[in-house]
């Protein structure tokens, strides 16, 4: 060939060559669309769960959202905060709840679209899109941050502010998603399914946390309940079937709060990182230099940030965007060798888990032991009086297991008529459920008073 072509002259190898050349191009274009097909089909995603296996992510709209760096954010905030040192399995994040709240409202939609009822496809995305973004604005480690480093600014708000800079983001397609997130939509039961007393958010929140945390009595049957969803009213429903589940679900909630969310041991931890933020914040905000590992952290630090600082100042909330578990644990170790003795102190003992001792009852405690405490620990540690307040403090908590008159947990029964779960269950006990169960704890470095439980 290279001889034939030699001898019948230069321009015809020259054009020999173009069309070889263009061949190629044309074979390779081909290819390049074929990818490029594949690649848009491919958008539609699926992702393995340890809790319910391979889930789809349902359409292409909710993976940009779900790649969006809002969001990914999530993927670097655990889901228990640090439930993790009670539970060393409990190290899953946002992220993953998310995600299954997500797959759990596809579940429950198109349950509800085999039992008649009505739901668009633009309806379901909204609905599955505001389930996605419903804990998008937790920061690290949740309610330490909402009591220390910001001036009591909800997670819930701060949800609500993200999913309106991603609708602007994304060219106004979430305002759907953002009436039914605030209940202005015409189908009040996709809010429900939400927020309420039965939402996808416990739902997936208990099957889950059980899972990682190992406590196999928050285990819930999940599929028979979303089996049994129905609507009544325009609010959502248990068939009168699924009654049992219904106790089951309602029985995991409260063993999770007092043997997890609300563990004495994760309490103590949780409330000494709340103190150590506060003792940081005080600190930065009195011109003590912090060797804070991140800008986003010390302008929280340095700033008294409120409601109105996130709606008139749109670079706050794109800040908070960049705070997450890391930036917290890694300023904690810069901490331990501040000269401050209560920053470093506090620091070292929640890096090392060294954690203060929790007395926890039913009743105050009394102020003769708290004085008691107080005065043993001001001396140990060279105190004053402020700083012994990061030292030993007393608080209550409270957690109503069920809560009859707001988002009851509905019944249908057999005639049609809608009952509460408390009226029909003959497992549980209405006087029990109705009441918040209220706990006192104190806490003191273990170290002061060993025998004060005695005292």
């Amino acid at each position: 060939m290279h001889y034939l072509c030699s001898s019948i002259g230069p321009g015809i190898v020259s054009l020999t060559m173009i069309i070889a050349k263009f061949r190629i191009f044309r074979s390779k274009q081909t290819n390049l669309t074929k990818i490029m097909s594949k690649t848009h089909v491919n958008k539609r995603k699926i992702f393995n769960d340890p809790v319910y296996g391979f889930v789809s992510i349902p359409d292409e709209r909710i993976f940009d959202i779900i790649e969006h760096p809002v969001f990914q954010r999530l993927r670097r905030i655990k889901q228990l905060g640090l439930a993790h040192m009670v539970y060393p399995g409990a190290l899953h994040t946002r992220f993953h709840h998310s995600l299954g709240t997500m797959h759990l409202m596809t579940r429950a939609i198109a349950e509800l679209r085999l039992k008649g009822f009505a739901i668009g496809k633009e309806e379901q995305h909204a609905a599955e899109t505001a389930m996605l973004l419903h804990d998008v604005g937790h920061g690290p480690y949740s309610h330490a941050l909402e009591h220390s480093i910001v001036n009591h600014v909800s997670h819930e708000k701060i949800s609500l502010w993200f999913m309106q800079y991603l609708n602007n983001e994304f060219n106004g397609s979430l305002q759907m998603a953002l009436a039914i997130f605030g209940d202005r939509y015409e189908k009040h039961f996709l809010h429900k399914l939400i927020s309420s007393q039965f939402d996808m958010d416990r739902l997936d929140y208990l099957k889950r946390d059980s899972f990682f945390t190992g406590v196999s009595e928050g285990t819930i049957n999940y599929e028979r309940l979303l089996n049994m969803l129905q609507i009544s009213g325009d609010e959502p429903v248990i068939e009168y079937k699924g009654i049992y589940s219904v106790e089951k679900f309602i029985t995991a909630r409260r063993i999770m709060y007092w043997q997890v969310y609300l563990h004495k041991t994760v309490l103590v931890a949780e409330y000494m990182a709340i103190h150590l933020l506060k003792r940081a914040k005080w600190l930065a905000m009195n011109g003590e230099p912090l060797r804070a590992a991140t800008p986003a952290l010390q302008f929280f630090l340095e700033n008294d940030i409120d409601e109105a600082h996130f709606v008139k100042d749109p670079s706050v909330l794109e800040t908070f965007a960049l705070l997450d578990d890391y930036d917290i644990y890694t300023s904690l170790k810069l901490w331990m060798q501040h000269p401050d003795k209560v920053l470093s102190h506090l620091s070292k003992a929640v890096v090392n888990r060294r954690l203060f001792r929790i007395e926890m009852q039913n009743e105050p405690f009394h102020q003769d032991k708290i004085d008691t405490i107080r005065e043993a620990t001001k001396r140990k540690y060279h105190l004053s009086d402020e700083e012994t307040d990061y030292f030993v403090f007393f608080e209550k908590t409270a957690n109503y297991t069920y809560h009859p008159g707001a988002d009851n947990i509905n019944i249908l029964m057999k005639d049609g008529t809608v009952k509460d779960i408390t009226e029909v269950s003959d497992q549980l006990n209405i006087n029990l459920l109705s009441k918040p169960t209220t706990k006192y704890f104190l806490c003191y470095p273990k170290d002061v008073l060993r025998d004060a439980s005695a005292g």
